[in-house]
Order: C-alpha cells, then sequence, then structure tokens
C-alpha cells in the first residue's frame, strides 16, 4: 500500500528528532519515511489470522479429523479453546465454516479454497527452500511469506519448480491451474 506523500510528510513531523526505530537513530527524513513504512508490517493482520485458521483446519483434515474438534485446533495454533470458539463463530459468520457446538468445525467451499491456496503456497516455497536453495524450510520463514503470495507468483513458482507434486515431507501438493494446463 503506498501512502500519500501528505500522510508521509505528516506523519514525519510529528516524529521525535531523535527517531529510533529497530535500534537505528536517525535524523534523516528519508530513514525516517523508510522506518515508519517498515513499521506497518510488523504485526499479523486480520487476513492472515483467518488463514492461519483455515489452513490448520485443512491440515487436521488432512490427517484425518472431520469435523474438527475445537480442542484439536487449539492444540495445532497453540491457542486457548475458548479463543477458538470466538474465532470459529467470525469465520461462520463471514462463510468460511460450518461450526456446530460440541461436534466440530468444517470448512465451505470459500474456506476450502483459500486453506487450499495457503497450502499450496507453503509447499511451493517448502520445496524451493529445500530442492532448489539448498537450505532448510524454516515454517516461520514459509508462514510469512505463503500469505503474500498472489496467484501469479505461486502459478510461476509451479512452472519454475517443474509442478512438485509432493513437499520435502511427502505431502500433496494441492494442483493450481498451471498443472491442469
Amino acid at each position: 500500500m503506498k501512502m500519500p506523500k501528505y500522510y508521509l510528510i505528516f506523519a514525519l513531523q510529528h516524529l521525535p528528532y531523535n527517531f529510533i526505530s529497530n535500534g537505528i537513530r536517525t535524523n534523516s527524513v528519508e530513514k525516517k519515511e523508510r522506518l515508519l513504512r517498515e513499521a506497518l508490517y510488523i504485526k499479523t493482520t486480520p487476513k492472515e489470522h483467518v488463514e492461519m485458521y483455515l489452513k490448520a483446519i485443512k491440515l487436521l483434515n488432512e490427517a484425518g479429523e472431520d469435523p474438527v474438534r475445537v480442542v484439536s485446533l487449539a492444540k495445532k495454533l497453540r491457542v486457548a479453546p475458548p479463543s477458538v470458539v470466538q474465532m470459529l463463530s467470525k469465520l461462520e459468520h463471514e462463510g468460511y465454516v460450518l461450526y456446530t457446538r460440541r461436534s466440530g468445525v468444517k470448512l465451505t467451499g470459500l474456506g476450502e479454497s483459500i486453506a487450499t491456496r495457503i497450502l499450496r503456497n507453503a509447499r511451493l516455497l517448502e520445496v524451493l527452500m529445500e530442492k532448489h536453495l539448498g537450505i532448510v524450510a524454516d515454517e516461520r520463514v514459509v508462514c510469512g511469506v505463503e500469505h503474500h503470495m498472489t496467484e501469479e507468483l505461486a502459478e510461476a513458482l509451479c512452472k519454475f519448480l517443474n509442478h512438485p507434486r509432493k513437499c520435502p515431507h511427502g505431502i500433496d501438493i494441492p494442483p493450481g491451474r498451471c498443472c491442469r494446463a
């Protein structure tokens, strides 16, 4: 997202003269502007939280749990069960899941497509890191990138990797449009 110039100027005028961020002290307007833009991407977005829940449900489905129990989802995401119930209510309201108390949660068609896209992105990134870059797939890195990949980037990455069928862990990679052509 590009900020309007007047907003940046206003924001920069209200920063302390010796603005300190990430351990860097600066008086330079350019550096302040760069640091201000970087600060916008520090926190996880609500969209990423939604996608993480959908991905976790899909992973538990792949492991054979259907419907997914709240306790299993809470363990997978390392959050308290009441937090899961609260989020599931929001996800159901938005049409991503069907949640029945005491029974569990199922993905809707919309939730399934988003979860599949995120899993595909993650598994393609794992293949890239381990098979082509020669580094161990770091889940923190993969998780940080998977939510921001466009479909165009995922398709290009899939083509570059010669349409891999399995990730380095031996799990199927959902096919994209480029795999069906």
